[in-house]
């Protein structure tokens, strides 16, 4: 905006900016010295997350209230973390004995197949949470994983991804983890069938009981498919898919990183769970990162996000935020049905540094759109090669500053760097598994903050169901008899194309 101060004249007028604008949450140093922010902006971005009742909505999640409205339903992923002897009630009953009850079968089961030389190989099928999370983690913490254990997801429905990873295993080594909350989804349960017909094949029928489990919570469905119901393992409604790597949806990562690394992993959450709940607003790391969001999003316009981690292990994580927040404020309603009068929900992306210096970057440096990014990085990698690692965290804080401060270039205007542009500095001593989990913590907190202050419901996603339901009707016209009433011209031309080439 004409008049605005640039993130240069702010540093020049403020000798103490990078010291003050700082937060320490757990592990997390998270710098947003860079953003364009004031103690006079900051003061009112956080009185107008007081106005929108962000601690008393926030009192109210963690207290069991159904705060998704349109499901009636609590709010409880935080719930999954918490130690044992909490009391966490929903509806008057604490859930918190029954969440280790499942963690602890999960460490059994776990423990076992740790201990067990003939498996090698552990295939989840999911989709959406119950593949993003998990896939993303075991990526993410490989370097804790068992050395014999190999961790393969199979989420899309197209054939190939099923088909390869197939092709990777062997049956008699293989376990798979079926994670359907119903045992109903359409894309798993096929995945699955596919899966379960290439096992018998080769071993037989009775094989199925042993080298499939389930995470679901509907046993007659798993037994009919033939998996023994002492090996599912189950979660709640108040979980919703996307907030679920932490429940039993997280079991191939409890088999890969042991019971005692997926502790960790859940310790981190609390972390910040804790640090969300307790830090007062001026030093709380989720809500103040929440509010330079809607700094950008409502005031700004700026509508994207980028996030960049200058760690190879978390090559997924920008995918998994981009599902937590586009699936959790991706809504044009509010919470009483009436439209919203902003935009709402950033477009998250972003790949691993230094790959996108090489791809997107031009774009973020002289591109007409600004774009606010989140750089993460740590200062001791999972792995031995020092000087690949200095040459990493020296392109991290290269770009965190060229983006920042520019390069001005009045005689060849194409090298020409405007600066200015706005990024927010997350480090921590090592990518470990609990560190990991406050990170997802952390953004988890994000997008509800801005939910709450946009007056959307985070926890529903209704917004997926209209596209299942026109493809479960379509289905059965391709191979049998097509309705052209059922249809628009374009998709009844679109089908008959594809019926005369199956």
């Amino acid at each position: 905006m004409t008049g605005t101060p640039t993130l240069a004249d702010l540093f020049a007028s403020d000798p103490t900016r990078a010291e003050r604008y700082v937060v320490q949450a757990g592990d997390l140093r998270i710098d947003f010295s860079k953003q364009p922010v004031t103690d006079a902006v900051l003061a009112d971005l956080l009185d107008r997350a007081r106005r929108a009742g962000v601690e008393s909505r926030r009192e109210a999640m963690f207290a069991g209230e159904h705060i998704n409205v349109t499901e009636d339903r609590a709010v409880l992923h935080t719930a999954l973390r918490a130690p044992r002897g909490a009391v966490v009630e929903v509806d008057g009953e604490n859930v918190v004995p029954a969440v280790h009850e499942v963690l602890d079968a999960m460490a059994s089961f776990a423990t076992t197949i740790r201990a067990d030389e003939r498996i090698t190989d552990v295939v989840n099928i999911g989709i959406g949470g119950s593949d993003l999370g998990p896939a993303m983690a075991a990526q993410a913490l490989a370097a804790f994983g068992h050395p014999r254990l190999t961790c393969h997801f199979v989420s899309n429905v197209d054939g190939a991804d099923v088909h390869d990873t197939l092709a990777r295993v062997r049956p008699e080594s293989t376990l798979f983890i079926v994670a359907s909350k119903t045992f109903g989804t359409v894309e798993t349960l096929t995945n699955a069938r596919t899966a379960r017909a290439w096992l018998v094949g080769e071993l037989g029928e009775d094989a199925v009981a042993d080298h499939f489990v389930a995470v679901s919570t509907n046993p007659e469905r798993v037994a009919e498919f033939g998996i023994d119901t002492s090996n599912m393992f189950g979660f709640w409604d108040w979980v919703g898919g996307r907030y679920s790597v932490d429940s039993a949806v997280g079991l191939s990562l409890m088999i890969l990183i042991g019971p005692d690394g997926f502790r960790e992993f859940l310790d981190g959450f609390h972390t910040i769970d804790e640090h969300f709940r307790a830090a007062p607003l001026e030093q709380n790391a989720p809500v103040l990162l929440g509010m330079i969001g809607i700094l950008h999003g409502d005031d700004l316009g700026r509508s994207t996000k980028a996030v960049l981690p200058y760690a190879q292990e978390l090559a997924r994580f920008p995918d998994y935020l981009q599902q937590l927040d586009m699936e959790s404020n991706g809504k044009r309603v509010t919470l009483d049905g009436t439209p919203v009068g902003v935009e709402t929900g950033p477009i998250v992306w972003g790949q691993p540094g230094t790959n996108g210096q090489h791809a997107f970057y031009q774009l973020l440096h002289q591109g007409t759109r600004v774009v606010p990014a989140d750089f993460i990085g740590f200062a001791t990698p999972n792995h031995p090669y020092r000087h690949h690692h200095d040459l990493l965290m020296s392109n991290l804080f290269a770009q965190a500053e060229a983006l920042a401060f520019g390069r001005r270039n009045d005689d060849e205007p194409y090298r020409d760097f405007p600066g200015d542009r706005p990024s927010t500095l997350i480090l921590a001593d090592q990518l470990t598994p609990s560190v990991l989990g406050q990170l997802i913590a952390l953004y988890e907190h994000i997008v509800f903050v801005q939910g709450t202050v946009w007056g959307i419901n985070s926890f529903d996603q209704w917004g997926v169901e209209l596209g299942k339901e026109l493809a479960n009707r379509i289905t059965p016209e391709l191979t049998g008899e097509p309705d052209p009433s059922l249809h628009d011209a374009s998709t009844n031309a679109a089908i008959s194309w594809y019926r005369s080439r199956r």
